[in-house]
């Protein structure tokens, strides 16, 4: 990747992910982390990994690309994984999430940016219950909380509103067909007034559908997308710059979403915009995508993720300005009324004709008393009447019967699903250990060799050692015949 100091951004391709070289150590891999950008830097707080929940705070400077750690000042904040994060007034709140400080409702934490204190803000009103994988969306002073999963693997398909203002929970009553109880989808908020919800899954399906709730009437519609298709999934991630939401990852348990969309939220059509290999890890579940401003422009920031292994790599890309492309041409008032009302007829349900079902008098029709035929009947309806009791009573039971095989499957699944990815991880580390022991065997093998040659020079050496004790003994032989021989001719001499 290009670089120009800490401007390296500015040469980047439009519509592509890059990997960003990290300068100095980097944060645990993990995955159902939270993410928000602020001034350049991308905080990453919790997630899971391995099965174990994470409370670490990391900051990723985008300028110098840079990892460092924030040690809160006071306060604790429990590990959580599947947890919203949203940016208030210099405050980070967190919002439910899956931890082991257990309880009943929705917890609300906050971390002051300014004095890294943190601590938990009281609520009032009809708290939600306690749960993970929802989805938590701003609008104005007021987060809307859709979906997820309790404590005890219910799915959810409630709406809560949090009045920041007041910090009163209240709970909202939708007409129309609500999406099916679901968690680990996206939302996003368009034109400041309808809420979408795409994706996510239950036990057993994971879900491609888009639905809208218009936040003005309380009123849920099913819009048909247009464009390119979008393979079911969950776990994925959604960031909105100005009419497009960015959608990148997610998976089925199977398989990693390869292609990023783009959803233009005023025409409804869906665009693929990239798409990475099948184990990349833009193609993981549970990875986090932000938008961030760096001078002026917008860029896409995405981290972690689980595809068979976690992941803690940071990726860029740079959308391509789509307004400059096609720029607004109606500016006047009643322009933007018009461009108001197409929005609102994008998303207009589709409203059930009423039948008329008053009674229509037939001047003909004439009412005949056969009395024995009415007792007949009556007899036969009230005898009918106690078959569809016993059937009711029947069918009730298949159902309650029904009812707890799907939630035996559906946690069968579930374990099924943990100790695949489990497994996975085991089987990757596996393979690095197998890696060092096939290079710690070639090391012995080295010393064995090395080893080897040392006996052999040991071996040299015992028998230079035996030479030499040999020539030693020969010499000393020498010297002793010399002696005597010089003794003898002494003695001839002095006789």
């Amino acid at each position: 990747m290009g670089s120009d100091g800490q401007n390296w951004y500015l040469g980047l391709t439009y519509d592509q992910w890059v990997p960003l070289p990290v300068s100095g150590p980097t944060p645990a891999a993990r995955y159902k982390h939270a993410a928000v950008t602020v001034d350049g830097k991308l905080y990453i707080i919790g997630g899971s990994r391995n099965g174990r929940y994470l409370s670490d705070i990391q900051v990723f400077d985008l300028k110098s690309l840079t990892w460092s750690t924030i040690k809160l000042n006071s306060g604790v904040l429990p590990a959580t994984s599947g947890h919203n994060m949203i940016l208030w007034e210099n405050k980070f709140l967190f919002l439910a999430g899956h931890s082991k400080d257990v309880s009943d409702t929705v917890t609300v934490r906050f971390i002051d940016l300014q004095s890294y204190e943190c601590g938990v803000i009281e609520t009032f009103g009809k708290l939600p219950v306690a749960r993970g994988g929802q989805s938590v969306t701003l609008f104005g002073s007021k987060l809307i909380m859709f979906g997820g999963e309790d404590q005890h693997r219910r799915l959810l398909n409630d709406i809560s509103v949090l009045d920041l203002e007041t910090m009163t929970w209240s709970t909202v009553e939708t007409m129309q067909t609500s999406p099916a109880p679901r968690f680990d989808h996206t939302a996003a908020l368009h034109a400041d007034r309808y809420l979408l919800i795409l994706g996510g899954c239950s036990h057993s399906i994971f879900f491609n559908d888009l639905h809208v709730l218009d936040l003005e009437t309380m009123e849920w519609s099913q819009p048909q997308l247009q464009g390119d298709l979008v393979s079911p999934r969950a776990g994925h991630a959604g960031v909105t710059i100005g009419d497009n939401w960015y959608i990148v990852g997610g998976g089925d348990n199977k398989s990693g979403v390869p292609e990023t969309l783009m959803l233009n939220m005023s025409k409804l059509v869906v665009s693929v915009l990239a798409t990475v290999k099948g184990r990349d890890p833009l193609a993981s579940e549970g990875l986090s995508v932000s938008s961030a401003s760096l001078d002026g422009e917008n860029f896409l920031v995405a981290f972690g993720g689980y595809n068979g292994k976690y992941n803690n790599e940071v990726y860029v890309m740079r959308p391509k300005p789509r307004d400059v492309l096609h720029p607004k041409i109606l500016q006047s008032p009643a322009a933007e009324a018009a461009a108001a009302a197409s929005v609102r007829a994008a998303y207009a349900l589709t409203k059930p004709e009423k039948l008329d079902l008053s009674k229509r008098e037939d001047s003909s029709f004439k009412e005949v008393h056969v009395d024995n035929i009415q007792q007949h009947l009556l007899a036969e309806i009230s005898a009918l009447g106690e078959q569809k009791k016993a059937l009711e009573s029947s069918l009730a039971d298949v159902r309650a019967e029904n009812a707890d095989l799907r939630n035996k499957i559906a946690d069968v699944n579930t374990t099924h699903a943990d100790l695949s990815k489990e497994l996975q991880s085991v089987q990757g580390q596996l393979i690095s250990e197998r890696s060092r022991c096939a290079k710690l065997e070639a090391q012995i093998a080295e010393l064995q060799k090395m080893l080897e040659s040392m006996q052999s020079i040991e071996e040299e050496v015992q028998a230079l050692r035996k030479e030499k004790s040999e020539l030693e003994r020969d010499m000393e032989r020498v010297s002793s015949v010399q002696k005597q021989g010089s003794g003898s001719a002494w003695k001839w001499i002095t006789g």
